[in-house]
């Protein structure tokens, strides 16, 4: 089996599908991943799907079941499968799980949407995977609870516990070193438009020049669907986010000094010295670019790591919540709360040492 990259019929847009040992889709799941690109998922999005089905159906095949007929027991069964470092082999030693928790706990959320949607078109019936119960008596009560309090929640009945992680992020020495490591304006410019604003690559990928608007230090996350390189925004709101004037001026010596004149593009980011001349750069030239960052400089980094890092020390440094939210650009402020409100070793100390100074005054 494999995951497939195929073009999309009369036009230059790609996905993915899953073939199996026949060399065909696989059809229970290529009826899944078109319904994701009906409703407008991003290609990385059905390409992360389709993978991890992939390993379902392999799962599915090495223990001779029928995807319509699994119970618990069988997905339980496929949890040890993806822990074992090979599937084939029983180890009578303890050894260590060949992915995160984390990692299963998306592969399961993946198999329980398929299941979900071939549950509603009618396809398969009795394939639990979730539980519908009342909410649980809880000291906390959510805001407009008693609206809400009379509904069943649905909950995944698989669910690994996991241990919850602060999102990586990087010091002013680090984000440094890797402006400094920059041979090319344009990458350059790329490294400090993630630092400055904490925007995803992918909208940074999918700029164009007319968001660009100098005059007012902003720039302008314009949500497209239709960009050559497949770069997504994520969000579905046009929304703004201000910049330094220094930023600008480093956008400026860009175009000046190595932005082609005799290129015709819309796009900010693009190939000048290898490539296609002029096509916007990749999610995969991008990789590329950190991974000579990260030789040059031994610092690891990755560009969602500046992301966490603005977000952190826009809320160390006091803004209040919802501003951080919409420059962050998330739907929910509960998202940026349960994201990047988190406490450290320093940030404790600190605030003991301001209560100190405070009650001694």
């Amino acid at each position: 089996m494999k995951v497939q990259k195929v073009r999309i019929p009369e036009t230059d847009k790609f996905t993915w599908t899953v073939l199996g040992n026949d060399f065909l889709p696989v059809e229970p799941i290529e009826q899944f991943l078109s319904y994701l690109r009906s409703v407008e998922r991003s290609p990385n999005t059905v390409r992360s799907y389709a993978s991890h089905l992939k390993l379902y159906w392999e799962f599915l095949q090495d223990s001779k079941l029928g995807w319509e007929s699994v119970n618990l027991e069988d997905l339980a069964d496929f949890i040890s499968w993806l822990r074992r470092p090979d599937p084939r082999i029983v180890s009578l030693q303890t050894e260590e799980s060949k992915r995160l928790e984390s990692t299963i706990n998306v592969i399961l959320s993946v198999v329980c949407s398929f299941y979900q949607h071939h549950e509603t078109l009618g396809n398969i019936n009795g394939v639990e995977v979730y539980r519908y119960q009342f909410q649980p008596g809880r000291k906390y009560k959510p805001f407009l609870h008693h609206i809400s309090k009379g509904k069943e929640t649905r909950t995944r009945l698989l669910k690994l516990k996991q241990p919850k992680k602060l999102p990586k992020t990087l010091t002013q020495e680090q984000v440094q070193q890797l402006i400094d490591a920059c041979k090319r304006i344009r990458d350059k410019l790329l490294i400090c438009l993630l630092c400055e604003t904490g925007m995803r690559i992918g909208q940074a990928l999918g700029l164009r020049h007319e968001d660009i608007r100098s005059w007012d230090n902003e720039i302008q996350i314009v949500p497209r669907d239709d960009n050559a390189n497949g770069a997504r925004a994520k969000t579905k709101e046009t929304y703004t986010i201000h910049v330094t004037q220094k930023l600008i001026a480093l956008y400026s010596k860009y175009l000046t000094d190595e932005y082609p004149e005799d290129v015709d593009s819309d796009y900010l980011f693009i190939n000048i010295w290898e490539g296609k001349v002029g096509y916007p750069l990749t999610y995969s030239t991008v990789q590329s670019l950190f991974e000579r960052l990260e030789k040059a400089t031994g610092v690891e980094a990755t560009p969602h790591a500046f992301r966490h890092t603005h977000a952190t020390e826009l809320i160390r440094s006091g803004m209040e919540m919802s501003y951080v939210q919409k420059r962050l650009g998330h739907a929910s402020i509960q998202t940026t709360l349960s994201t990047y409100v988190h406490l450290q070793d320093e940030d404790l100390k600190q605030a003991y040492q301001d209560y100190l100074e405070q009650r001694d005054r």
